[in-house]
């Protein structure tokens, strides 16, 4: 899933057109294209399949953004995928990142961070950048995946429980405080059958389902939040810490 806050979705093809600014002595810009393709390259070196992928350009060109989702993973209940970032204007490293997209809601869930911060670079550099980062991105993967594997055998003692968890979100940032009763109503009578147990892993669902209304740039922000809540991003569970 991406999220375009402004600019707009393209395809592969018009990136492929979009004009490279000319380098200078202290500045090379990466061409877009190289970005995406090298990863490609990579993923696909890596035995890896990209089955679904989704790219945005904004300012004008600028900047651009893309998900790629790959066939890999540890559950049929997802996909993992890689984000990808690049800019012409030096405002963006070009960079990488590891995440999950749950597939019965399509919501989306980022447990690693950026593995490439790089504002210029020849094309073959690139792709020895990427093919070093790809491979750290397993462990991301691993990562994310075990901690939401966890997620699905841990069971909420009681109503409060819940109640509470929810409550101290809201103080964490991940939803605003008039969101605390729809994600409660959310985790008690979820959209989807597959979220009915009362476990952790529901009541992410429960955040993630409720957020979806959010502008992008809160979207963003909800998510980062619930990563360190969950303890998606290999930390202690902030929202469940002692």
């Amino acid at each position: 899933m991406l999220i375009m806050e402004e600019g707009k979705y393209v395809s592969r093809g018009e990136i492929a057109r979009i004009d490279t600014p000319s380098s200078t002595a202290s500045w090379k810009p990466v061409p877009h294209i190289d970005v995406i393709e090298a990863v490609a390259e990579v993923v696909n070196a890596h035995k890896w399949n990209i089955e679904d992928e989704r790219f945005g350009l904004a300012s004008e060109g600028k900047k651009m953004f893309g998900v790629m989702e790959i066939s890999r993973s540890s559950s049929p209940q997802w996909h993992r995928c890689i984000g990808i970032r690049n800019s012409h204007d030096k405002s963006l490293a070009v960079g990488l990142s590891a995440g999950i997209v749950v597939l019965v809601c399509s919501n989306l869930a980022f447990g690693g961070t950026t593995v490439i911060k790089r504002k210029h670079t020849s094309r073959f550099e690139l792709t020895d950048l990427i093919d070093r980062a790809v491979a750290s991105l397993e462990d991301d993967f691993l990562m994310t995946e075990t901690v939401c594997e966890d997620l699905k055998d841990i069971h909420l003692k009681n109503d409060d429980e819940a109640r509470s968890s929810i409550v101290r979100a809201a103080e964490l940032g991940v939803i605003n405080s008039c969101d605390i009763l729809p994600v409660y109503r959310e985790f008690k009578k979820p959209s989807h059958e597959e979220f009915k147990e009362p476990t952790r892993w529901s009541l992410l669902n429960a955040f993630t389902e409720t957020v979806k209304k959010y502008s992008p740039q809160r979207v963003d922000h909800s998510y980062l939040a619930l990563n360190r809540a969950f303890g998606l991003d290999g930390r202690q569970a902030a929202l469940f810490a002692a």
